[in-house]
């Protein structure tokens, strides 16, 4: 069962305007299941629309696989349609790759982007660890310049490796000073008297800690699996 992520809605002008929510973990189909945020499910629906004239894309997502991020950041940069994302919450990880495809990207001051190189879990001999090592630097190149070429003259390639290695969260105020985004949107709205800074940044460190709690479980379950086998 796909969750309904796509919506076609009509203009004045006639114009048809594709909207697209990504508001989980990107992923690949199961051998049981298809993926509503997969980059094939992602082709399918954009074939069936091919007169849309403008693509919005909203998204509030924890990241997931950087296979499938990269193919639908080069779908929707290969469209010839203006594409518009909006963060509506969380952008993180290749989710925030996702949204480099946008031509205006939109965040209210209380959002927070979260970009960080690539990981993955390894097990094998010294070659085999050095090989994985250097696997992830290729691909951490792909993911990078695609912030690269959304920022411009505005990131500098060694700015944006220190925030990389460091696994930063952004404020949407250091977004738009990165260029990593293109306004606030008309309809922030904060409480009296709170931070956004500071709300953003706590926020930050709960998705931290559920991020983190989730790749140890992953580690322990391939350990698991390991020794099982031998």
């Amino acid at each position: 069962m796909h969750k309904n992520m796509w919506e076609i809605r009509q203009e004045a002008e006639s114009a048809d305007a594709l909207e697209l929510y990504i508001y989980d973990t990107v992923e690949s189909d199961g051998w049981w299941y298809d993926s509503d945020t997969s980059a094939k499910h992602f082709r399918d629906e954009l074939a069936k629309h091919p007169n849309a004239k403008e693509i919005t894309v909203y998204i509030n997502s924890l990241g997931g696989s950087v296979m499938e991020g990269i193919a639908i950041y080069n779908q929707l940069k290969r469209h010839p349609a203006p594409k518009t994302v909006r963060i509506d919450g969380f952008a993180c990880s290749i989710a925030s790759v996702i949204a480099m495809a946008g031509d205006t990207i939109i965040m209210p001051k209380n959002t927070v982007m979260m970009i960080h190189n690539v990981w993955t879990i390894a097990i094998g001999n010294s070659k085999e660890l050095h090989k994985a090592a250097d696997d992830l630097e290729t691909i951490n190149q792909a993911s990078r310049q695609a912030y690269l070429d959304k920022a411009g003259d505005k990131l500098s390639v060694e700015k944006l490796t220190e925030l990389l290695d460091a696994e930063t969260y952004l404020t949407a105020e250091q977004c738009l000073e990165y260029g990593l985004c293109d306004s606030f949107g008309d309809d922030d709205s904060t409480e009296p008297g709170a931070d956004p800074k500071q709300r953003a940044e706590a926020a930050a460190r709960q998705q931290l800690e559920k991020e983190q709690n989730r790749r140890r479980e992953m580690a322990q379950a391939v350990v698991n699996c390991f020794s099982k086998k031998h």
